[in-house]
């Protein structure tokens, strides 16, 4: 079974493009969203276990310039 989190993220104004963009490149990232409201993207990633995804979000997604803040959700269930 995967484990699948919302990524909200906050980028630098001009760069949503750019850090979608790289988002859609990374292994694990299954969907990105420009969206409205406080958050600019929602990226859904899905990989093997919880540490996987904590490593893909402060290795890979944190690392990507013009992101200035990032909130994990993870999913716990679908209806």
């Amino acid at each position: 079974m995967t484990t699948k989190a919302y990524i909200l993220i906050e980028t630098v104004v001009g760069k949503s493009r750019d850090v979608a963009s790289e988002l859609r490149g990374l292994t694990g990232v299954a969907t990105v969203d420009a969206v409205t409201g406080p958050y600019d993207i929602v990226a859904v990633v899905e990989t093997l276990d919880l540490n996987a995804v904590g490593d893909l979000v402060t290795s890979r997604i944190h690392t990507i310039g013009g992101i200035t803040r990032t909130v994990t959700c993870l999913s716990i269930g679908s209806s």
